[in-house]
């Protein structure tokens, strides 16, 4: 099975940029479609992108389009979120999710394994 490791969360101002990584291993990362969810302290999970297994397809949640990239590079076995503009409001914990379906989706109960998540906090 593949295992997921995010990195790159941290402490940025309102207004600043991160780069998310997700590490995958075990598998080939081109066998998933991939996605990227959060959970804020007291909040339900929320769904924030996710990508096809080419990349041909991303589909993002409503608060973060515009703002929000998803991206994949399969020889390297690792998926991206770029995150610009930041809000006080996308602070929470960021993971990210494999599906070995083939349709990309965004209902977390779709994903089958998850990365342990990384923090982001944005100050205002």
């Amino acid at each position: 099975q593949v295992q997921l490791v995010e990195s790159g969360g941290g402490l940025v101002q309102a207004g600043g940029s991160l780069l998310l990584s997700c590490a995958a291993s075990g598998r080939a990362l081109s066998d998933y479609v991939m996605g990227w969810f959060r959970q804020a302290p007291g909040k339900e999970r929320e769904f924030v992108a996710a990508i096809s297994r080419s990349g041909g397809r991303r589909l993002y949640g409503d608060s973060v389009k515009g703002r929000f990239t998803i991206s994949r590079d399969n020889d390297k076995n690792t998926v991206y979120l770029q995150m610009n503009m930041l809000k006080p409001e996308d602070t929470a914990v960021y993971y990210c999710a494999s599906d070995s379906g083939t349709s990309t989706r965004v209902d977390g109960e779709s994903y089958d394994h998850w990365g342990q998540g990384t923090q982001v906090t944005v100050s205002s």
